[in-house]
């Protein structure tokens, strides 16, 4: 019969102390008595808990290192996120590696494969793109993994999201509250989890007011300006244009913005815009967008702490899903419906 996995609450129960109080040993994190210490240490070797999870940090084979797997650093949203993981990431005395894919698979499956040959302990995992079931194949099996801010199908690991419902109602509200009752929806890829969440959020936010649901104001395509622009071309030419659009990224808010000036018209006068994110850039544009924030800081430091704790076999106490909560920025880009002549 195969012996069983020591883990950490083996080794806390045989000192007589609290998991967290062994945990937090063992990153470094506390300052304890002696004997405490004594302790943890006779439990350790006693058990052979070296042989497990302690061994793959401080080894040879362990690299006191996370990945940071990230579809883009030029968004200055994931810039943000990937400064809170490394801050997280240090105060436990681990180095953090940022890994750019630029949304290409094989880059995705490349740095997935790190973890098997030991070249990060753990990857804090975040796409921007649908999966055709290859990546969740690569990252099937892998224990040391939280997804961030996006979702793989099929893969049952602990996640790290923003609450994107909460977030559309919210957006879609504010718009239903200045007046407008022609609302439409700009999102990203249409299989993407975040596009899906936001725009579920918004078609509540009608049904709950009351109001009609039109297809054809809800538009999918990229997280770009360049679509940005294309979807209020396509938008304006409708029998019956939008007053208002509700954008799931503030980046593809941006293009909406250019095509709008493009046509020498003016936001919030001859349309209201809001959109997702709260980026850097989204208090400093004219007129300042109002936007949905979600705080990338905090995505990316309960990821580390997630990780860390799958990292000291602290699995009970890793939450399967996380929902960072989201907050309605109101600042100048909306205002109430044009009147018609």
């Amino acid at each position: 019969m195969a012996q069983k996995r020591v883990v950490l609450s083996d080794v806390a129960n045989m000192a007589g102390l609290s998991k967290a109080t062994v945990s937090r040993y063992l990153n470094n994190s506390i300052t304890l008595p002696q004997q405490t210490v004594q302790r943890i240490e006779d439990a350790i070797n006693t058990l052979g808990y070296r042989a497990n999870s302690l061994a793959r940090r401080l080894s040879m084979g362990g690299s006191e290192t996370i990945g940071l797997v990230l579809p883009d650093i030029s968004n200055p949203f994931f810039a943000e996120l990937a400064d809170a993981a490394e801050e997280a990431a240090s105060a436990h005395k681990y180095s953090l590696v940022l890994c750019v894919t630029r949304n290409n698979l094989e880059k995705e499956c490349q740095f997935i494969r790190w973890l098997d040959t030991r070249q990060v302990d753990g990857l804090l995992f975040a796409t921007n793109r649908p999966d055709n079931g290859q990546l969740c194949l690569e990252l099937k099996g892998q224990r040391h993994v939280v997804l961030i801010d996006e979702d793989v199908p099929g893969c049952n690991m602990p996640r790290v999201f923003s609450d994107n419902v909460h977030g559309g109602e919210l957006a879609t509200q504010a718009l239903i509250a200045a007046g407008h009752r022609q609302i439409a929806f700009v999102g990203g890829p249409a299989k993407l989890m975040s596009v899906r969440e936001r725009h579920q959020g918004y078609q509540q936010a009608l049904e709950n007011s009351g109001l009609q649901y039109t297809d054809s104001y809800v538009l999918y395509g990229n997280y770009d300006r360049t679509f940005g622009r294309q979807a209020l071309d396509h938008l304006l030419a409708l029998p019956t244009p939008p007053t208002a659009i509700f954008a799931a990224s503030d980046y593809l808010a941006l293009g909406l913005l250019d095509g709008v000036r493009a046509r020498g018209l003016a936001v919030p006068q001859a349309l209201s815009l809001v959109g997702f994110d709260d980026a850097i850039y989204s208090d400093l544009i004219t007129p300042r967008l109002s936007t949905i924030k979600q705080s990338a800081r905090e995505l990316g430091r309960t990821a580390v702490e997630k990780l860390i704790k799958l990292f000291n076999d602290d699995d009970d106490n890793v939450a399967p899903l996380t929902r960072i909560p989201v907050e309605w920025i109101a600042r100048d880009s909306v205002a109430t419906p044009p009147v018609k002549g």
